[in-house]
């Protein structure tokens, strides 16, 4: 189970991820609502959290940081417009994360590449899992 301040902290995340481009889309701001209320975010702290800068907490644990990384892998795709800043704020946040490089391409590639924009959990951590071998 997570902290609320990382509930927090990952809410940040993904808010400052849907302004990269700009502007915040509809369904961006739709998704991280749901993403807030399925953490049992406070309606005040979650609409605070727009208005404030977001500060980056790594979890310990890997499976969390792959879990982190994918949410925000899915909202940037949402509003069907992918941008370049996106994807280097993705992989840059992935760096901080602790993550593998190499991994963080891969997954955002087998994104690009799916019809749907999400891949399977399994395809999702053994990427993840082939980088330790």
């Amino acid at each position: 189970m997570i902290t609320y301040k990382e509930k927090l902290s990952l809410l940040g995340d993904m808010i400052e991820l849907s302004k990269v481009d700009g502007q915040l889309h509809d369904r961006e701001y739709e998704f991280i609502k749901m993403v807030a209320e399925e953490l049992k975010v406070r309606a005040a702290d979650f609409e605070e959290l727009f208005s404030i800068p977001n500060e980056l907490l790594v979890f310990k644990s890997e499976f969390k940081r792959i879990e982190h990384f994918y949410r925000l892998a899915l909202l940037s795709h949402c509003d069907n417009h992918h941008h370049d800043r996106e994807h280097e704020f993705m992989y840059q946040l992935g760096l901080k994360l602790g993550l593998n490089p190499f991994s963080i391409k891969r997954v955002l590639h087998e994104i690009e590449k799916s019809p749907t924009r999400m891949i399977e959990a399994d395809l999702l951590f053994g990427i993840f899992k082939e980088q330790h071998n």
